[in-house]
């Protein structure tokens, strides 16, 4: 998932801060005045937003953009786990739930922007508010671990990211490398190759190790943009090759089993749910658009179509492949040299992609870190801690043997929480003082339990996996890798 849309958030909470900050409370005559200035300020964001804001269209195409990331390429393994009618099915119900809880955070977003005369409102800052409007007084007196609550679960899902991304890079790269003496021009024929064993993919890690080194010390946020361009280049051409490749040639799905077992789910759950995982991109998306009032609309069309895409790459992948589909489905390509490049576009792809995911959490841990260093010592401390961070995905990747399942357990962690948990438990405690039906209470209490109840099982489950695997990592020599 891109970190385009977080940066914006982090973009859009500075001037918050400001705001904030300047707000004088001596006088009365000097409120007056604050308020003046701070509608003012308001009222010309909003023009600007008006004739420099990008259009439905342009929301559209970042909407969808913002979520067709490496995430798709694991659905068909996903919908394994659930089973060819469940996986599906469930897919469609997640992606419902998951925009409502979007419309729900971009309308408590529109309220506190409202109440408090602010032109934006970022996730972590709504949810800080909500807490302060909720009836209850300790989550008033706590209001600001809201704010840091939704900043951890952010590092823990980008960092996730980084992590999977090395392992992805690994697992292609070498199959590409040991499949080179048996790769063809022949792409119908896909006969059986016997791949000359290299290095263990633990070193390829490494050697890759280096070039994440570089990429991450690239601190202009203007020049990781034309890596973002690339990487959404080399990817959807990439995609588009999988999606023709995998709708030929379908066998009988009459062996399938309808719906898998149940100890396999909370593992489609995890999954599922981290491809969905794009809540952070709604609030700056709306902010940047130049007639806010169409983006409920633009965001249910995108949602849709997204939804759509998922069910349709999952779906076809694994009738395609049957049990033999494997943690990315670029993995099960055939060895020609034509899907052989898909492998080697969505490595040029991610290699480009991680630097801009590492951006976000050191958006946050860095400026926190520096305030509290004198400034001749901010750059290495800069330096120091994009250096720790980068060591610490590669390690995180080379030492645990089953990083599909540590996806499956940050996605049960912390996606479950940005997208499924917190919007509709943000929802009542907004709305709750200035009164609410039952039914919408009880909805919303519904939604977040099913989160909830996502989030221990699946947690639970990946743990139980993870630990039952480091049996059998002697016994391998490739780690597996979904998203």
């Amino acid at each position: 998932m891109p970190v385009a849309k977080n940066t914006k958030e982090l973009q859009g909470a500075a001037p918050l801060k400001l705001d904030l900050m300047s707000s004088p409370k001596s006088t009365k005559k000097l409120q007056n005045k604050d308020s003046s200035v701070l509608d003012a300020r308001s009222s010309e964001s909003v023009d600007l937003e008006k004739t420099q804001g990008i259009t439905g269209f342009q929301t559209l195409v970042h909407l969808v953009k913002g979520n067709m990331g490496t995430g798709i390429l694991g659905l068909p393994l996903a919908v394994k786990n659930a089973g060819i009618l469940m996986g599906p099915l469930s897919l469609l119900v997640m992606g419902f739930i998951a925009c409502h809880c979007m419309h729900i955070l971009v309308r408590c977003a529109r309220h506190f922007c409202h109440r408090l005369n602010k032109p934006f409102m970022d996730y972590g800052d709504t949810v800080m508010h909500g807490l302060e409007a909720s009836p209850s007084t300790w989550l008033q007196t706590h209001a600001h671990w809201g704010r840091h609550m939704v900043s951890f679960f952010l590092i823990i899902t980008q960092l996730g990211f980084c992590c999977v991304y090395i392992v992805f890079l690994a697992d292609n790269l070498k199959q590409v490398v040991e499949a080179v003496n048996g790769t063809t021009n022949n792409c119908y024929n896909n006969e059986t190759v016997i791949p000359t064993p290299t290095m263990d993919s633990r070193l390829y890690m490494l050697a890759f190790l280096p070039l994440l080194v570089l990429l991450v010390l690239i601190r202009n946020l203007r020049i990781l943009t034309i890596f973002s361009m690339l990487a959404n280049i080399s990817m959807l051409v990439s995609l588009i090759i999988i999606a023709q490749y995998i709708a030929q040639g379908i066998p009988d799905p009459s062996q399938l089993p309808l719906v898998a077992s149940w100890k396999t789910y909370p593992l489609f759950f995890g999954t599922a749910i981290f491809s969905f995982e794009s809540i952070g991109v709604v609030l700056p998306l709306e902010n940047k658009m130049r007639d806010a009032r169409r983006f409920p609309a633009i965001l249910s069309l995108g949602m849709s179509i997204i939804t759509a895409l998922y069910i349709s790459i999952g779906a076809l992948g694994y009738l395609r492949f049957g049990d033999d589909i494997k943690a990315s489905i670029t993995l099960n390509l055939p060895n020609c040299w034509l899907y052989q490049s898909v492998k080697l576009l969505y490595i040029i792809g991610i290699l480009c992609t991680y630097a801009l995911q590492f951006y976000v959490p050191v958006e946050i841990i860095i400026p926190f870190t520096v305030s509290r260093v004198s400034k001749r010592w901010t750059l290495p401390v800069d330096l120091s801690i994009r250096l720790a961070l980068v060591c610490l995905t590669c390690i995180l990747a080379i030492l645990i043997p089953r990083l599909d399942l540590v996806l499956s357990l940050v996605g049960s962690v912390s996606s479950s929480a940005l997208a499924l948990i917190i919007p509709p438990m943000l929802e009542i405690t907004t709305y709750y003082s200035e009164g609410m039906s039952p039914l919408t209470i009880a909805k919303d209490a519904l939604i977040s339990i099913l989160g909830f109840v996502g989030f221990l099982v699946g947690t639970y489950q990946a743990l139980d996996e993870l630990i039952k695997s480091e049996d059998s990592l002697a016994f391998s020599n490739s780690t597996f890798f979904i998203l």
